[in-house]
């Protein structure tokens, strides 16, 4: 994928709710890997999880672990979304499809990128959804989840996830805008 300015301040936003102690940090639907790396070299201190359903993302993403040596602390899984991680999660970092599929063609700009990483089925927020069900159910008091939506970086803590959610719900930009 395309690296964009989102993304960066996505890693800005999750590096600024790290502690500066040891944390266990997931990065949910790594893809590439390049978010879980950007963490773990930036904050020595965190063990970095990185989860993809894509067998293809997983093998590029441990390549890229192994090609900037960071094999030691961030372990990169294949499976959906929280479920290859122990318990004990201090952060979550996402950027999620979150596109609907059908509105594939409205996006001409995004046609070289991986559809399933950035289109979802039905009105496309399913991902986001499950993935705030499992902070609800997976995080600790004082844990959050810092995600990347429509250009824009939100973050909560894991009682403001309700909130949240809420907010992914209502949320009314046109169909049109990019990711």
């Amino acid at each position: 994928m395309t690296p964009r300015r989102t993304t960066e301040q996505l890693v800005a936003a999750a590096l600024e709710r790290l502690p500066g102690h040891p944390a266990r940090v997931v990065d949910v639907g790594t893809g590439s890997g390049a978010i879980a790396i950007a963490l773990a070299a930036a904050a020595p201190e965190a063990e970095v999880w990185a989860t993809d359903t894509s067998p293809g993302a997983v093998a590029l993403a441990r390549a890229n672990v192994r090609r900037h040596r960071l094999s030691g602390r961030v372990h990169v899984r294949n499976g959906d979304l929280l479920e290859p991680v122990p318990d004990g999660i201090d952060l979550v970092v996402a950027n999620l499809p979150y596109l609907p599929a059908a509105d594939a063609a409205c996006y001409p700009d995004l046609a070289d990128e991986p559809a399933t990483a950035i289109f979802a089925p039905g009105d496309g927020l399913e991902p986001y959804r499950r993935l705030l069900v499992a902070c609800e159910e997976r995080l600790s008091g004082d844990a959050a989840i810092v995600i990347q939506f429509h250009r824009r970086v939100l973050a909560a803590t894991r009682d403001e996830v309700p909130a949240l959610r809420a907010r992914l719900e209502q949320d009314t930009l046109p169909a049109a805008v990019a990711a």
